[in-house]
């Protein structure tokens, strides 16, 4: 999809179909962000009465440098990781640096939000950002399955297998019937360290 400035946008994730955005819609809101219109994208998202709407306020407070309207436990939740991968794929460094900022603030509303920030720069292939939120994550909360989980993801992709061992291990201490960390698990067996 193009923008606002004929750039291409990470918007959707079904590249096969473009869908309509209207003037007042949350789509218009995010193309605002990503115009820099932070103004205009405020005014849009409080003009929807949706948990989106109202993280999306909250999000605008962040991006402009100062919190005024501070998000709910499951608008950190819900859409923070989301964002967060959506300013990462646009550039928008900038915004990234102002959410990352804001992590403290977040984790007196939502304890997970490291472990959400570890996630992105996970995925998007930042090593050292990753791994500096797991350890505040840690901190906050070491008996997290999802936490070992994703340390141990992070350790594969790195090639420090027995620290991955170890992660997963810790991951199936607490929660040992989940699917995707025996996966992983039978993986590091396979290529045994």
């Amino acid at each position: 999809m193009t923008g606002l400035n004929n750039k291409i946008l990470f918007f959707f994730d079904d590249k096969k179909s473009v869908p309509d955005i209207y003037p007042g819609s949350l789509e218009h809101a995010y193309l605002s962000i990503l115009d820099n219109n932070l103004d205009d994208a405020y005014v849009i998202f409080s003009k929807n009465d949706s948990p989106r709407g109202i993280w999306g306020c909250s999000l605008v407070t962040v991006l402009k440098g100062f919190m005024t309207k501070y998000p709910t436990y499951f608008g950190i939740r819900n859409f923070f990781e989301i964002d967060l991968d959506f300013l990462l794929k646009n550039n928008k460094i900038d915004y990234v640096e102002q959410c990352l900022g804001a992590l403290e603030v977040f984790s007196t509303i939502n304890q997970e939000v490291y472990k959400f920030a570890a996630r992105v720069m996970l995925e998007n292939h930042l090593y050292s950002s990753a791994l500096k939120y797991l350890e505040k994550s840690k901190q906050i909360f070491y008996n997290d399955a999802e936490l070992h989980f994703i340390y141990a993801k992070y350790y594969m992709d790195i090639g420090n297998y027995p620290n991955a061992y170890f992660y997963i291990n810790e991951c199936l201490k607490l929660l040992p019937g989940y699917y995707p960390a025996l996966v992983i698990k039978q993986r590091i067996d396979e290529i045994g360290f």
